[in-house]
């Protein structure tokens, strides 16, 4: 069933773009900055931005706005309301125990992956990375493998005409060279990225399929790249992410 365009709430929709605008790069933002960055004019940033405040989402000290803690209970109540992360988090936990390396799962949500699991043995980047966060879906294992799933027509789209960031010196920002990547992770069934993300960190990731066979999530580990070569990567941990992927798969039925 359609929804109308009378039943939508235009003030939360405004909301909820202002909060979207916030992030790594920019936590801590001006009303212009928040009226450029969502498309808002500055009035309605403004208010919107103010409403926050009050209700205890967002700290001001008069010229700059940064979100609080109390935001994060909107996705902690979206990821309590999911059945997979508490079906995968002890698979991850066991997985990561056993091999000393930190795990992660996520899901696609347009060009980013969100996190929904994590276990964490080391920090592998220089930012922490904990359930919700988010990165461009683009450059990252996970993300490869999501769009690699997806159909061609539709990952050319989430891509765009490019040029796609460069988060490091060696990320693929060329769309064409990203699909050709995604030609290969749907032959090989796996995706690797080689400091792509970040100077200095490999991972590779695999599907998570339910029992129909369709990719809901993917698994990854992420290294050092002092530690392991790529083709390391494949040797050492890809044996033990299939068998994790095929025990999830059984839990998915």
């Amino acid at each position: 069933m359609g929804i109308s365009e009378r039943d939508i709430m235009g003030g939360l929709a405004k909301g909820l773009a202002v909060i979207e605008t916030f992030g790594a790069d920019s936590p801590r933002q001006s009303i212009s900055e928040v009226s450029a960055a969502s498309g808002l004019d500055r009035a309605t940033a403004r208010r919107c931005l103010l409403t926050l405040a009050h209700l205890g989402y967002a700290d001001y000290d008069g010229k700059f706005f940064t979100l609080t803690p109390r935001v994060l209970r909107l996705g902690t109540a979206c990821l309590a309301g999911m059945p997979l992360p508490q079906l995968v988090q002890p698979s991850l936990d066991l997985l990561s125990e056993r091999i000393g390396e930190s795990s992660s799962v996520s899901i696609l949500d347009g060009a980013e992956i969100v996190y929904i699991a994590r276990a964490a043995q080391r920090k592998v980047m220089s930012i922490s990375l904990m359930p919700g966060s988010r990165l461009p879906a683009c450059c990252t294992s996970m993300g490869r493998v999501l769009l690699a799933a997806l159909p061609e027509d539709q990952a050319r789209a989430i891509l765009g005409p490019g040029p796609l960031p460069a988060r490091a010196p060696m990320t693929l920002t060329d769309p064409q060279a990203v699909m050709a990547e995604l030609a290969r992770i749907r032959t090989q069934g796996y995706a690797l990225i080689d400091q792509e993300v970040e100077p200095g960190l490999r991972s590779i990731a695999v599907p998570l399929s339910d029992a129909r066979g369709r990719v809901v999530a993917a698994l990854n580990i992420g290294v050092p790249a002092r530690q392991a070569s790529v083709q390391d990567l494949v040797d050492m941990f890809l044996p033990a992410l299939q068998q994790v992927a095929t025990d999830i798969r059984a839990m998915l039925h």
